[in-house]
């Protein structure tokens, strides 16, 4: 059967082919976020800053190289320190590097004997605007009950290991070394059969950061 393939939008080396590309299009959001703030539109900012509408468009947009005399004026068009352009471009890009074994044991409620929640790593509050959580989860034993869980957000099952049936709702999916299920987690869902011990699978959740 041939494979199908699907377009997006993004393109994920983009930033490799031009890097200077990533500092107009930083430039360019702060500019419009500064103005959105103030409730001015893009005519009365050109105004103010003796720009075109055209011109402060295609700044905002990423399309051009403001030069820094152009860029202090609109600073101070808006109120703001120049700096305040460039500042989620210098922002720290953290990562989390966990090596094996050194993951974070915690206990999910409903947890029972014989499974095992590993948070593989967590970067707290970003930029982003979402949480991003990974678990290794391993089971090792049958149990009496599994947990059935509920939560915001979406999450993605990869399988590496035995054989689970899955619920998601209510459908149970067949889940084997390889596969992959991606939902949304706000309905019940969780390990309903244990078909091929031991078990293990990557659990990514990701939900909008509170606050």
């Amino acid at each position: 059967m041939a494979r199908r393939t699907a377009a997006f939008n993004q393109d994920p080396h983009g930033w490799v082919r031009d890097r200077e590309k990533v500092l107009e299009v930083a430039i360019g959001r702060e500019v419009r976020a500064f103005r959105r703030q103030q409730e001015m539109t893009a005519a009365d900012l050109a105004q103010a800053a003796g720009l075109s509408t055209g011109m402060l468009s295609k700044i905002e947009n990423g399309n051009i190289s403001p030069s820094l005399t152009t860029l202090a004026t609109l600073a101070h068009a808006l109120g703001v320190p120049l700096t305040a352009f460039f500042r989620r471009y210098e922002e720290t890009r953290r990562v989390v590097h966990t090596r094996a074994g050194e993951g974070v044991d915690v206990e999910r409620a409903g947890t029972r004997a014989g499974q095992n929640y590993t948070l593989l790593g967590h970067l707290g509050a970003h930029a982003g605007g979402v949480t991003v959580e990974p678990y290794l989860i391993t089971l090792e034993a049958e149990t009496d009950l599994f947990p059935v869980f509920q939560h915001e957000g979406v999450e993605t099952i990869y399988m590496l290991e035995g054989e689970v049936g899955y619920r998601h709702g209510e459908r149970l999916f067949a889940l084997r070394p390889g596969d992959t299920l991606f939902f949304e987690a706000d309905a019940p869902h969780g390990p309903e059969e244990l078909r091929r011990l031991p078990i293990r699978y990557l659990s990514i959740i990701a939900y909008p950061q509170s606050g």
